[in-house]
């Protein structure tokens, strides 16, 4: 018994990549297997409770059908470009076509050195296996466009980090394909038109199959991604999460949320909340997210032109008009995505939400209490709870007079719910499940991914994963984990 890989990228010509193996671990732990997600991308369950999980997932066998490559791709990180970045830790197993008739791709992260590390040690800490097994599930389950977790694995190796030596780990990423805006960038940056050529069209088959039919299939290509950026950028700012590394080969043409690195869920409000540690100058910010996402794909039109018109400035007039669409896709997105959190009919002035923002910024209310409070509020709870977050008891008093003008309660309740998260992947929960499993407690780790599994739904017996931090508790500042 074994995984059904149904390989096509592998296929494609070898400038796109580098057959690399994985490198063996000394003694590899499987912390947690996704059943469910196995089950969706037709695992068989024997495979899934015999030892190959552990011994496939974490590089010591290489399992039948599997052809590991680690991916070639550029990108602009933090504004400057790099010709050459590529997997630098982490290698393509292969592909699955999943029970739904969709394809995945199945990637070990921190599965040692590939031609791309660039002196890197090409190996993970297990904090950010265990990061991004948590996040990525969250997302998911708070209906975000998102890469998937199949695995999280010790490996019994120690690396060397900002911290000192940690425990190694490898983990098992799910996505609808590594597809990068920055994949197309290695492309453009070699004049190679022939290969940019190959790559818009397995995207467009794999992606955006809709796009062949057109008489511009690559303009329409660029069209269907800026409005997939659009919605996913959107969903990001409505939950309150900042990526924290939207670099373009961060930017995955899908439209899927692809590296959770130093990522993080909002708490106290402001429009230009960081906490990446690398993000000195907040490019990244909260509020910088949808403009990113506009240059990001403004990028990735460059990349296009050739293939968009033989005439350069013809090219350049067609892709500006679709990039122009961008503002009013993303304002659209936005505002849909606020009205449902502020139970607002189509009717109502934006201009509430604007108020809303801004008096949560003056106050410094955490984005997901103020929206899960306003919601019990609605559902017929004390208001007290609600004006008890905020400082200035005028000023909220103000808004709220205005709000429960403008909001249609008895129609909008249910969207209001379905919009206002109950439990986020708080970013000190996230880091005690963290230290904890460095002390080989991997109990915060299970309870919080249960925890996440149902964001909406009421429990008490995860009531305390919806707590803000104490004090000492704060985090300030997340960090990448290479």
């Amino acid at each position: 018994m074994s995984i059904p890989f149904d390989n096509t990228y592998s296929r494609l010509p070898e400038r796109f990549f580098a057959r690399q193996k994985p490198a063996p671990v000394p003694n590899p732990k499987l912390l947690k297997f996704n059943e469910r997600l196995g089950n969706e991308l037709s695992i068989p369950p024997a495979w899934s409770k015999s030892d190959e999980p552990l011994e496939a997932l974490s590089g010591n066998r290489i399992a039948d059908g599997s052809e590991p490559i680690a991916q070639a791709y550029a990108g602009h990180q933090f504004g400057h470009f790099v010709p050459q970045l590529g997997d630098g830790r982490a290698l393509l197993l292969g592909e699955i076509v999943a029970q739904n008739g969709k394809r995945y791709d199945i990637q070990l992260k921190g599965s040692g050195q590939t031609p791309f590390s660039r002196d890197g040690d090409g190996k993970s800490a297990l904090g950010p296996v265990i990061r991004e097994y948590i996040l990525s599930e969250a997302m998911h389950a708070l209906g975000v466009p998102s890469t998937r977790a199949l695995a999280a694995i010790e490996t019994g190796d120690v690396v060397w980090r900002q911290e000192g030596q940690v425990p190694g780990g490898v983990f098992t990423r799910v996505a609808s394909s590594h597809i990068r805006v920055g994949t197309f960038q290695y492309f453009y940056a070699r004049n190679d038109v022939e290969g940019l050529r190959e790559l818009a069209d397995y995207t467009i088959n794999r992606h955006y199959p809709g796009a062949a039919d057109n008489e511009n299939p690559y303009l329409d290509l660029l069209d269907r991604v800026v409005t997939a950026q659009a919605r996913l950028i959107a969903h990001w700012m409505s939950i309150g999460f900042i990526h924290g590394v939207m670099n373009t080969d961060n930017t995955a043409v899908s439209g899927e949320t692809i590296d959770y690195g130093p990522c993080a869920f909002m708490e106290g409000f402001h429009p230009k909340c960081v906490y990446s540690s690398i993000d000195r100058n907040g490019r990244y910010a909260w509020g910088n997210q949808g403009n990113i996402g506009f240059w990001n794909l403004t990028r990735f039109a460059e990349t296009l032109l050739p293939l968009i018109d033989e005439k350069a400035e013809t090219a350049a007039t067609k892709a500006e008009t679709v990039l122009a669409r961008f503002p009013d896709r993303f304002g659209s997105e936005y505002s849909a995505r606020f009205r449902a959190k502020l139970a607002l009919p189509n009717h109502a002035p934006d201009d509430i939400i604007k108020k809303c923002l801004e008096l949560l910024a003056h106050e410094g209310t955490d984005f997901t209490l103020f929206f899960r409070q306003l919601t019990q509020f609605a559902k017929g709870g004390p208001r007290s709870l609600l004006e008890s977050l905020f400082r200035d008891p005028t000023a909220f008093k103000q808004w709220h007079a205005d709000w429960e003008i403008q909001a249609d309660l008895p129609n909008q309740i249910q969207a209001m719910a379905t919009a206002n998260p109950i439990r986020i992947p708080r970013n000190h929960r996230v880091e005690q499940a963290i230290q904890a499993a460095y002390r080989q407690d991997y109990a915060p780790f299970h309870r919080l991914v249960e925890a996440l599994e149902n964001p909406y739904h009421e429990s008490e017996t995860f009531s305390d994963i919806e707590s803000l931090p104490q004090p000492h508790e704060v985090v300030e500042k997340t960090f990448c984990g290479t």
